[in-house]
């Protein structure tokens, strides 16, 4: 991670050993105290600004150093750094999803829009736990009635709603995301 920092800049290499120090404090402690502190580190840390903003484009998917670099980005930039980071606690994938959801912003009649948040699932078929920029609580999913999701993925797979089916490889159906997962591999984030 450390090499990868250095290669992208000053910004990132600065980012990239706070969040080590981050990784090695939150290292010995229990799943709660991870995932409250890697959701801490970046809505505190890091700015949202969408793409067009950041990147010149309507849509892009940062790897996390690129985000760290930055120290600014949009939600889906937001939702995998947390997800990588926690990987790199030792986490385990099948517990994690990236969720897209229809959020309503500004409370009930507001305005809906496309968003990312990561769930984490304590245990199989538990109730997820929403990490996300917008709120910075750890919330059940229960507790987020503003949002409605629409799919989800991790490196295991692609799931359509809530249900629990698949809809496939997200390697094979989501290009953007296989260019995130290669460049956080050379990152140092994924084994």
């Amino acid at each position: 991670m450390s090499r990868a920092a250095q290669r992208a800049g000053a910004q990132a290499a600065a980012e990239a050993r706070a969040l080590q120090g981050a990784l090695a404090e939150l290292a010995g402690s229990d799943e709660t105290a991870r995932l409250a502190g890697i959701n801490a580190f970046f809505n505190r840390r890091m700015a949202f600004h969408d793409d067009k903003a950041v990147w010149g484009q309507p849509d892009y998917w940062a790897s996390p150093m690129e985000f760290l670099q930055q120290r600014q980005g949009d939600c889906e930039d937001f939702a995998m750094a947390k997800y990588f980071s926690l990987l790199a606690l030792g986490l385990p994938s099948e517990r994690m999803r990236l969720v897209y959801v229809r959020a309503v912003i500004g409370g009930p009649g507001g305005v809906s829009q496309a968003h990312m948040v990561l769930a984490y699932y304590p245990a199989p078929q538990a109730e997820p736990l929403i990490l996300d920029n917008l709120i910075g609580d750890i919330r059940p999913a229960s507790r987020r009635p503003d949002l409605t999701p629409v799919f989800s993925f991790n490196t295991e797979g692609l799931w359509q709603g809530v249900g629990a089916s698949s809809a496939g490889d997200p390697l094979a159906r989501l290009s953007r995301w296989r260019e995130v997962l290669a460049k956080a591999r050379e990152e140092g984030f994924v084994p």
